[in-house]
């Protein structure tokens, strides 16, 4: 199910980009306090959205169509190794501006909606593999659906891991790291 999608406000604009850098900075960050970064009063946070979860909504909500306009900028490749080294690269600045989203989602996104954002990138990822496994690039021993998932888990926990300050990456090192999930020969790895 598509979100219905708020038109752009810049008061609106301005109190999501503060949620995200306060929510970044601290999950527990409240409502105050994502306001006095907004350069907003409370009331007017509440006059966009009814409450937390709305405004988590609303992350998740820009999260969803940045993954999507990600996702349309990926260009095809017959290649999968190249393919999926421009897949990662080109999501992973969006899982990196989102990563808030990792801390916050079990508490105030449904499983369900979290799948349904992830899900137009791993149906993505999912066909790349497929790609690999018939030209011998990636190995067969897991079927592609299984091994999606998988590189979706993996990539996240990478994102989880920056969110720890135990990783640091532009996608390049992430990218090389999925190729090894899949099982892709060390020597195909992405330079960089």
């Amino acid at each position: 199910m598509t979100r219905p999608c708020r038109p752009a406000h810049p008061t609106r604009a301005r109190i999501l980009e503060a949620a995200r850098r306060e929510l970044g900075r601290d999950p527990d960050s409240s409502l105050t306090d994502i306001a006095e970064a907004a350069g907003v009063v409370r009331r007017t946070v509440y006059g966009h959205f009814a409450g937390r979860a709305a405004l988590v909504e609303g992350l998740a909500t820009e999260a969803a169509e940045a993954l999507r306009g990600a996702l349309a900028a990926v260009a095809p490749d017959p290649d999968a190794v190249t393919a999926l080294t421009r897949f990662v690269q080109a999501l992973w600045p969006v899982g990196d501006r989102y990563r808030m989203l990792l801390r916050l989602g079990p508490q105030n996104l449904e499983t369900a909606r979290v799948d349904e954002i992830l899900a137009p990138a791993r149906d993505m990822a999912t066909a790349i593999i497929e790609q690999g496994q018939r030209q011998g690039a990636f190995r067969t021993g897991i079927p592609p659906v299984p091994l999606g998932r998988a590189l979706e888990r993996f990539l996240l926990a990478l994102l989880e891991c920056v969110n720890a300050g135990t990783w640091s990456d532009d996608g390049t090192r992430s990218a090389g790291a999925a190729l090894i999930a899949v099982g892709a020969d060390a020597s195909t790895e992405p330079t960089g």
